[in-house]
C-alpha cells in the first residue's frame, strides 16, 4: 500500500499463492484500477467461497477475477462456476503463456503480469438482482475497511466479523 496518508502500512504476503499466482493478482488489480475499479483480493463471498479478486466500480457493478496460474490449476478448480451468482462479470486472469482457448468462452479474460494486464475478451454482462448487489456491496465495503482498520491498528478489530 503506498497511500502517502499511511506511508508505514504494509499488507502482509497471503502464504496462500504462488509467485506466479502474486504477479498475475499484482498486474490485474492495477488492470482494474486504471479502468475506474477497486478490488479487493482474497474476498469472502456469502457462499463462503473466496474470490481471487472481487473489484467494484462506480456504478457499483461488481467483477470478479478468478486467478490461474497454471493449466492444472484450471483443470483442477472448478469451483468459479459459483462466482457467476455474486457478480456482474466473470474473468479469468492468467499469465502470458497460459493457453486462452481452454477458458471458457462465456468469460473474460486478462492476461497479466506482475506490471499490469491487458484484456483479450470483455466478459459478458450478467446483472445481479438488487438484493444481491445490495449484500455484496455491504460484504465488500465492510472487507475493505476492515482490511484497513486491520493494518492501522490490529488490536481495534478484535470479535468484530468481517
Amino acid at each position: 500500500m503506498s497511500d502517502s496518508s499511511f506511508p508505514d502500512l504494509v499488507l502482509p504476503p497471503d502464504g496462500r499463492q504462488s509467485e506466479t499466482a502474486r504477479g498475475i493478482q499484482r498486474g490485474a488489480l492495477r488492470y482494474l484500477a486504471a479502468r475506474g475499479l477497486v478490488g479487493v483480493p482474497e474476498f469472502c463471498l456469502a457462499s463462503g467461497r473466496r474470490a481471487d479478486i472481487a473489484a467494484l466500480d462506480m456504478r457499483g457493478e461488481v467483477w470478479v477475477v478468478e486467478i490461474k496460474s497454471s493449466v492444472i490449476d484450471f483443470r483442477t478448480d472448478r469451483k468459479w462456476t459459483e462466482y457467476r451468482l455474486h457478480c456482474d462479470r466473470l474473468f479469468f486472469a492468467v499469465g502470458p503463456d497460459f493457453p486462452l482457448d481452454i477458458l471458457p468462452e462465456d468469460t473474460g479474460i486478462l492476461v497479466a503480469d506482475p506490471f499490469g494486464a491487458g484484456l483479450v475478451r470483455e466478459a459478458p454482462r450478467h446483472p445481479m438482482a438488487g438484493a444481491t448487489r445490495k449484500a455484496l456491496t455491504l460484504r465488500f465495503a465492510r472487507a475493505a475497511a476492515g482490511r484497513l482498520m486491520a493494518l492501522m491498528d490490529p488490536e481495534a478489530l478484535r470479535g468484530i466479523a468481517l
